[in-house]
């Protein structure tokens, strides 16, 4: 199984500074093991509806095969800290 890639995510976690502690950005990834377009969607809006930013979204590939085996979305949000 290969993997393919459109955007790769950051694995550091960035912190933005402010007043009273600092704003650190949190990582989620999502699995997907039916890849189709109503369920890349319906992941989209359920996470981004919860208050996820999407970041970006990978294809693991089966050798010799065309269609996607597995799907993988990746989420950001910021979270206060301190």
């Amino acid at each position: 199984m290969r993997l393919l890639t459109w955007r790769l995510a950051s694995k550091t976690e960035n912190r933005l500074f402010r007043r009273g502690g600092s704003v650190g950005i949190v990582y989620k990834v999502i699995e997907l093991a039916i890849v189709g377009a109503e369920e890349i969607e319906q992941a989209l809006n359920e996470w981004t509806a919860a208050g996820w930013t999407f970041d970006s979204m990978q294809f693991a590939m089966r050798d010799g095969s065309k269609r996607p085996a597995m799907a993988f979305l990746a989420f950001t949000r910021k979270e206060e800290t301190g």
